[in-house]
């Protein structure tokens, strides 16, 4: 067939190992992948819509490649292609859009559609199985899909339908195929993760106990998950030697107990901040590393004053005391109950609010890096020459660099950090 072909991928880490599934079962059927500013025959773009700039971007990013590219056909797929497929259909150049009802027709289609042969779709009922590859040190392993909970600002559940998973024995093989490129850590991805097993009568903590048995891997790292899901026996677990890392991702979106419950969140403060003591308590000892949490936080959430955003920033400052703090500005989306209400907050405020954050964040990663000095730690190096020098990250997810070594490549070794 020898067709060139390229991939963009926008937002999450989801869409990340759906689009390397896409790129590796194509390579089977003679498409050769490229950089897509190098110009291709054939272009997949893997659209966000977690805020409205990512919906724009999605578009942009389309209307360019058939500008630099008019000849070449265009498939377009993921959470924004599912929530607004006419816009897509109507940019000039896409041949085809796949919504999140149609993830797996998306390489049958493009393979039988250079033949003439036109495929049906699937409803959001189904599960797409997915892991990244291409990488030397790590892959992303889907686990989990879509979202039941519905809070007020989002539309991903609309995009990627109700929760839902495949059997743990699905799973297994597929992590076991990960261990024979050589790679040594897997992240384990999801809309809501710690949701797996609706769809199997099964549990995360089953899922990850046995993942835990993999021969190959020697790290994991969970993605995100929920607090109200990541349980103390989850955590009682982790913390007996396993080989998943003191590094957990949770969305806190605020830390304020009003807007919490108006963002339909499943928690309040307290409980959240239980679970990070909680972690800590269990995971941590004197001269030990400490436990890497990265927090989501939403700003300007309708009807967040300036009185309810400083309750978000000292329950982060003085509380959670994150390394690192993902902050949103909130985004008005169309469909979604916090949409339709009148108290919605100034942009100006938004932006003011994401700087008060990131200068908060900046000063709480240095502390978390100043409490891990002198600590040693195992960092798995990768493959990136990056001007003689490369970089890999502890367990605890610090950034390590060195003098440039091939030898070193998906090695664990020892680092005093």
């Amino acid at each position: 067939m020898n067709l060139k072909i390229a991939y963009i991928t926008l937002g999450c880490k989801l869409n990340y190992a759906e689009t390397s599934t896409y790129e590796r079962e194509l390579a089977k059927s003679g498409f050769e992948a490229v950089p897509w500013s190098k110009g291709a025959d054939v272009f997949i773009v893997n659209t966000c819509t977690v805020t409205e700039h990512s919906d724009k971007k999605s578009r942009n990013i389309i209307r360019k490649l058939h500008r630099q590219n008019p000849h070449a056909k265009i498939y377009v797929t993921g959470c924004s292609a599912q929530l607004r497929r006419a816009d897509y259909e109507a940019i000039e150049g896409v041949v085809r859009v796949f919504g999140a009802t149609e993830k797996s027709m998306v390489v049958p289609y493009i393979i039988q559609n250079t033949s003439g042969i036109d495929c049906c779709g699937h409803d959001l009922s189904t599960f797409f199985p997915a892991y990244s590859s291409g990488e030397r040190t790590r892959s992303f392993l889907k686990v989990q899909d879509g979202c039941d909970y519905k809070c007020h600002y989002c539309t991903v559940p609309y995009a990627r339908g109700e929760s839902r998973n495949i059997p743990i024995a699905d799973i297994i093989p597929q992590a076991e195929a990960i261990a024979a490129e050589g790679i040594k850590e897997i992240v384990l991805t999801g809309v809501n993760t710690g949701d797996f097993g609706k769809s199997t009568g099964e549990t995360f903590l089953e899922l990850i106990k046995q993942l835990n048995e993999v021969e190959g891997i020697e790290r994991y790292r969970i993605s995100s998950i929920e607090p109200n899901l990541l349980t103390e026996e989850m955590i009682d677990w982790i913390v007996t030697g396993t080989k998943f890392l003191p590094h957990y991702h949770i969305p806190l979106q605020s830390g304020c107990d009003t807007i919490l419950k108006e963002m339909g969140r499943r928690y309040d403060t307290a409980a959240f901040a239980h679970k990070i003591q909680y972690i800590r308590e269990k995971s941590e000892t004197e001269g030990g590393p400490k436990v890497f949490f990265g927090i989501d936080v939403i700003v300007g959430f309708p009807g967040e004053t300036d009185e309810l955003f400083m309750e978000t920033y000292d329950f982060l400052k003085n509380v959670v005391k994150p390394a690192f703090i993902h902050i949103f500005p909130y985004s008005r989306r169309e469909g979604t109950p916090a949409a339709e209400r009148k108290d919605q907050v100034q942009d100006s405020i938004k932006t003011h609010r994401v700087q008060k954050l990131e200068e908060l964040s900046a000063a709480l990663n240095q502390e978390f890096l100043d409490a891990n000095k002198g600590v040693t730690e195992k960092v798995l190096f990768e493959s990136t020459d990056k001007n003689g020098m490369m970089e890999g990250y502890t367990g605890n997810y610090i950034r390590v660099s060195r003098p440039y070594d091939p030898e070193l490549i998906g090695k664990i070794v020892d680092i005093v950090i």
